[in-house]
């Protein structure tokens, strides 16, 4: 992020883009037992794929914030109240997902092993954040089988996340360098 306006003009933009992308992410649900099916984990490893760790960091974190704030942004709503839901650990390890996958991925021009990989530690990343508060936050509010919670909860949507991650780092590999292309002629012209 640049100081000169322009450059700070775009930065924003593509932030507020890649926010708007995770609240989309949050209200396109699929009906499942306990938490609904979303699409927010793939666009919190594509903030980071296709913005780098900062501004991909910055997006999910600005996403939190409206969310906390009581904006619903999130899959049920929004407000502070949402730090006692179990799946809140999940929209925190958004921001650690966006910043370690734009930590590995680093330069453009990449390998398609180096986006995967840049996928599969965001992807992993997100869930070492979200099942511990998960469990966390279950246990503080009562729920006793917290194995069954653990499964049906967070387990089972591993490989759809997974292999969703996968298709952003395929993704993002293709359309990357289209994008810092566009994104320069827009600083620049």
């Amino acid at each position: 992020m640049k100081n000169n306006g322009k450059m700070l003009a775009a930065d924003i933009a593509e932030c507020a883009i890649f926010v708007a992308l995770m609240t989309a992410a949050a209200y396109i649900q699929i009906p499942f037992p306990l938490v609904p099916l979303t699409f927010q984990t793939v666009v919190a490893v594509l903030s980071g794929l296709l913005l780098g760790a900062k501004k991909g960091a910055i997006s999910m974190s600005i996403y939190a914030f409206i969310g906390l704030c009581g904006l619903p942004v999130f899959s049920a709503g929004g407000g502070i109240i949402y730090v006692l839901k179990p799946s809140f650990g999940y929209i925190l390890g958004f921001i650690l997902s966006a910043l370690v996958a734009g930590l590995i991925a680093g330069k453009p021009n990449l390998s398609i092993f180096r986006y995967c990989l840049a996928a599969t530690a965001a992807f992993l990343a997100d869930y070492l954040v979200g099942i511990p508060y998960c469990i966390i936050a279950a246990h503080l509010l009562g729920v006793e089988n917290l194995l069954s919670l653990l499964i049906t909860g967070n387990l089972i949507y591993m490989p759809k996340d997974f292999a969703l991650c996968l298709l952003a780092a395929i993704l993002a590999r293709r359309v990357a360098p289209y994008v810092r292309t566009k994104l320069k002629q827009a600083r620049n012209g």
